[in-house]
């Protein structure tokens, strides 16, 4: 049930904002770009806090594995960094997208004309 909830609430939310993004002034530049720096502090925030989350709950399964095994502690620890490196990496790879939008606007030149 949780899960069908949460695909529901999710589509609904990017019909939403979708609609708000093509609703845009655009008629200048300043528009396009006002647009696109609130678009990439949005998503940024957005990333850090599902990494965040993430992290927090990697944490979380590891105290108790070691907690329950703590024979097993050495390689749970491994296993910990090595996934809060993947995850930090997805939230690197968002603020590098974040910055190409904010400093390169791939799309001004479109919006603009």
């Amino acid at each position: 049930m949780r899960k069908a909830f949460m695909t529901i609430f999710s589509t609904a939310a990017l019909l939403t904002l979708a609609s708000v993004a093509f609703a845009a002034d655009t008629a200048g530049a300043m528009g396009a770009i006002g647009t696109i720096s609130w678009a990439t502090a949005i998503g940024m925030g957005l990333a850090a806090a599902g990494c965040g989350l993430g992290q927090g709950l990697g944490l979380k399964a590891a105290c108790e594995g070691t907690a329950r095994n703590p024979e097993a502690g050495g390689k749970i620890t491994v296993t910990l960094i090595l996934g809060l490196a993947f995850i930090e990496s997805l939230a690197i790879y968002a603020l590098v997208v974040c910055l190409i939008l904010l400093f390169a606007h791939p799309f001004a030149k479109i919006i603009t004309g």
